[in-house]
């Protein structure tokens, strides 16, 4: 199964994707691992992607889907795989099509944890993280709303896209990913 994890920051993408993940025995590919290995190894899109990752800014979409192709080609990705962090734009989501397309793939599913902005703001502030200060988190959440709600609009019309209440216990929706999935 191929799928891409969307939700605002604090809805609990990383923890549902790896279960999820786990349970269909798929790679889980975060984006942040993609180019932060990128970065340590030193290779020339890891060099080019440096200056975004280390201002928290989006790396430009030319090498973030260079970086995606190199993962997806890899042979572990091959029966299946979950990203998470990307696409985070409508453009990046008709982008990722294209690239399948170009492997000879095509997204089944784009999973959306639907969360309220005070629960999101209220998750991520509890996560004590060096970058969780109540103003970046604003932050995030507003960039979210403005480049990244627009992959609904994108996805919805295609009927691959998965609404779930991510409102709720992490187990009860992990039950549902998976009732939904047919897993």
């Amino acid at each position: 199964m191929k799928l891409v994890i969307l939700g605002g920051p604090g809805a609990g993408k990383g923890t549902q994707g790896k279960q999820l993940c786990s349970h269909l025995n798929i790679p889980w590919i975060s984006t942040g691992e993609i180019f932060r290995g990128a970065i340590a190894a030193q290779t020339n899109l890891g060099l080019q992607s440096a200056p975004f990752v280390e201002k928290g800014e989006l790396v430009p979409d030319t090498i973030a889907i260079e970086l995606i192709r190199e993962r997806l080609t890899q042979p572990d990705a091959q029966s299946g795989w979950l990203l998470d962090g990307y696409p985070r734009t409508a453009f990046q989501a008709e982008e990722l099509d294209f690239l399948l397309d170009d492997l000879g793939q095509r997204l089944d599913w784009a999973i959306w944890i639907d969360v309220p902005v005070s629960v999101l703001m209220s998750r991520s502030l509890e996560r004590s993280r060096a970058d969780d200060r109540p103003e970046i988190v604003r932050r995030r959440i507003d960039l979210f709303h403005q480049r990244t709600i627009p992959i609904t609009e994108y996805y919805e019309p295609r009927q691959r896209l998965l609404r779930i209440d991510g409102d709720r216990p992490p187990e009860s929706i992990a039950r549902g990913l998976l009732e939904t999935l047919g897993c």
